[in-house]
């Protein structure tokens, strides 16, 4: 600090940590992480202490689902740290890099199809924390959503997970009511009375679940759970709608791949300060959605990792 004032160096060396500088002032707000927008109640009183004793008392929310203590002398900002990580806490999520994961309440949610915290603390500990020290071109956001009503807008981060459950369709066993309870279920009208009988539309249905156990005769009974992924959303001062990828993932640790495939084609392709929505926009859809599925990027995962960016 010199007379008082933060230097630009030193503003720069904590925004690495997670402390951003207050408009207008010498003081910072420190974000600290959590694990899909959870903290105890031990870790809820601890940050309450910490923003009194190193802030100023005040305590936000960001669009992130990670915790801002406003108000953070530079001089206080290790004595801040050292206090949030008695409760296991830490402050970061800024940078070119993996970004805290984001879900919605899907494990407790009526409507939720797969168990959301699951699944999004285990991106959070593979890419959040095992990429830790890997630079990006850019920030890369990955946000899990619990089923299709999309609360968290996984289709507007570099990845979205959605939750799905496709309907297994017994036809054999539709007798043709005229007042189909499927078709009644049915949010979005995939599901018509054809010819006598029920019929799914594949592409307009979304998988929300909602049609299942609704027949009588128990034409649908249950449903397979399974993973829809996008690539390339972004929202912003440019914003970008991310586009499925032709599969549904049945299987989570095929899923799980995908998304570090993803990051390393961002890695290997990207330019600097480039998005991935960019990179995909550059690259061309299909090409990368070829990448992601067929090839075997995995190979190459340590060549990208040391090269340089």
């Amino acid at each position: 600090m010199t007379n008082g004032s933060v230097t630009t160096e030193e503003e720069k060396s904590v925004k690495a940590l997670g402390f951003l500088r207050n408009r207008g002032t010498n003081n910072f707000s420190g974000r600290v992480i959590t694990v899909n927008g959870k903290i105890t109640a031990e870790q809820m009183i601890c940050l309450s202490e910490a923003a009194k004793l190193y802030g100023n008392g005040v305590v936000t929310m960001t669009t992130r689902q990670t915790i801002e203590c406003q108000g953070i002398p530079f001089d206080k900002i290790e004595d801040f740290r050292a206090c949030i990580a008695k409760a296991g806490l830490a402050s970061g999520g800024t940078g070119p890099k993996v970004r805290p994961v984001v879900c919605c309440k899907g494990t407790t949610c009526q409507y939720g199809l797969i168990d959301a915290f699951a699944l999004s603390e285990e991106i959070h500990e593979r890419f959040y924390n095992g990429y830790r020290t890997v630079k990006l071109p850019h920030k890369f956001k990955i946000a899990v959503g619990g089923c299709p009503n999309n609360c968290v807008k996984p289709e507007l981060n570099d990845v979205g997970v959605i939750g799905q459950l496709i309907p297994n369709f017994d036809a054999g066993s539709c007798k043709g009511c005229k007042k189909c309870a499927v078709e009644m279920f049915c949010p979005i009208g995939a599901a018509k009375l054809k010819d006598g009988l029920m019929e799914i539309d594949e592409k307009k249905c979304n998988h929300c679940g909602r049609c299942i156990g609704k027949c009588g005769f128990g034409a649908i009974k249950d449903g397979t759970l399974g993973y829809k992924i996008y690539i390339g959303g972004r929202w912003g001062k440019s914003t970008a709608v991310g586009e499925a990828l032709g599969k549904i993932f049945t299987d989570k640790e095929e899923a799980l791949t995908v998304i570090e495939r993803a990051i390393l084609l961002f890695r290997e392709r990207g330019k600097a300060g480039e998005r991935f929505a960019s990179v995909i926009s550059r690259l061309g859809f299909e090409y990368v959605e070829r990448e992601l599925l067929e090839r075997d990027i995995m190979s190459r995962k340590e060549a990208i990792l040391e090269s340089a960016l």
